[in-house]
């Protein structure tokens, strides 16, 4: 399974969580894209990117379970998540409810969005260890009637956490809530079915688990909230008439969730054009038995390691898919990030949630008995 990937075989990479690795085929099919925009890049860029992408898109709808035209493809999570949060029209005294377990780069954008609009960030705590089946409760305990949007993720970056999200949508949609999910680490990693979820927005990576080659990302919208989301880049998308070039206004007509958020100006698509060929690549290599067995060695890791520590699992094994976090007993997350790093080649991330410390391990269809033993090994020896 290795050889499939261009990673350094002195390496332990156990941190495909953070950008994910790309196939060599699925870079492969990415380079053929880029060669053959350069053969005629007016004609690739102006009069066929659009179709490809339309392509691209009922490709990866197929696999997460929405409608191709309420998908739309960004570069990351994170830029999805900014697009909405500048196109989201707070008030001064409004709210925007997320949870403490959420990625830091998200949750910058909150502040900064709500601090400039007079808004407020409200973050519910979600204690250790986490209860499942009080999650929807503790976090609507913090909505009011100022409150505009519930933000959460579907598997948290700090703490590997899948929280139950289709039944907090579900609740906040009872309420008049609207919802963005952030999907950063879900696709690829657990089956996922939008329409199941049912998030008025949902933001997701396909660099991840899905192998796709990185700039690859979507957002998804429901039908009746399309007109809300406008682009950061103003561009064609919002020109009358036209879609500044010969053959495009026939297509974009068709959607203007793709021509105001997709065409932004002259960019190398060829990630996203890339993106059919890295689900063909999971559904080969990476599908429902290698996944349950990548589960299967993170928890026994996970359970190994609590019972040389004494630091007892954050969550039951459930609560987890392939990434699982590793409670260790330090003071400062880089010192055994450099340690495990520097002294034994591992690449895997410390994490810190609400003064805890984590190692944050993903195992994938690459991963091996071998290289975890690697990591506990190296745990044992790093100092106090």
């Amino acid at each position: 399974m290795r050889d499939h990937f261009l990673l350094d075989p002195t390496l332990v990479f156990l941190n495909h969580g953070s950008f994910g690795a790309c196939p060599r085929e699925v870079l492969a099919d990415q380079r053929r894209w880029q060669d053959e925009m350069e053969r005629n890049p007016v004609e690739f860029l102006g009069r066929r990117s659009a179709a490809l992408l339309r392509g691209a898109r009922e490709s990866l709808g197929a696999f997460v379970g929405a409608r191709a035209d309420d998908l739309v493809f960004v570069p990351n999570a994170t830029t999805a998540v900014n697009v909405f949060a500048r196109s989201l029209d707070l008030q001064p005294g409004d709210e925007v409810l997320a949870t403490d377990h959420e990625y830091g780069a998200c949750d910058a954008t909150w502040q900064r969005v709500c601090e400039e609009r007079g808004a407020t960030y409200v973050r519910a705590t979600l204690p250790l260890p986490f209860d499942r089946s009080r999650f929807v409760e503790q976090v609507l305990a913090h909505a009011g009637p100022r409150t505009r949007l519930v933000f959460a993720s579907h598997i948290t970056s700090t703490t590997a956490l899948v929280l139950p999200v289709a039944e907090l949508c579900a609740a906040a949609r009872a309420r008049g809530l609207l919802t963005l999910i952030d999907g950063a680490h879900a696709p690829g990693q657990i089956d996922l079915d939008l329409d199941a979820v049912g998030a008025d927005f949902y933001a997701a990576n396909l660099h991840k688990w899905v192998c796709a080659p990185k700039g690859a990302g979507f957002l998804h919208a429901r039908p009746a909230h399309h007109a809300r989301l406008h682009a950061t880049v103003t561009s064609w998308g919002y020109a009358e008439g036209t879609g500044g070039h010969s053959g495009f206004d026939a297509y974009l007509g068709r959607s203007t969730l793709e021509r105001r958020l997709q065409w932004q100006g002259t960019r190398d698509p060829s990630a996203w054009l890339a993106v059919p060929a890295a689900l063909d690549f999971h559904r080969r290599h990476l599908g429902r038995a290698v996944r349950a067995r990548a589960h299967a060695m993170a928890t026994a890791l996970m359970h190994r390691v609590a019972a040389r520590t004494g630091l007892a699992p954050i969550a039951p094994d459930a609560d987890f898919a392939q990434m699982v976090p590793l409670p260790v007993p330090t003071q400062d997350a880089e010192a055994p990030r450099r340690f495990l790093f520097e002294h034994h080649r591992i690449e895997v991330p410390v994490t810190t949630h609400a003064g805890r410390h984590f190692v944050r391990v993903s195992v994938t269809g690459y991963t091996t008995e071998a290289e975890l033993q690697a990591l506990e090994n190296a745990l044992r020896a790093m100092p106090a």
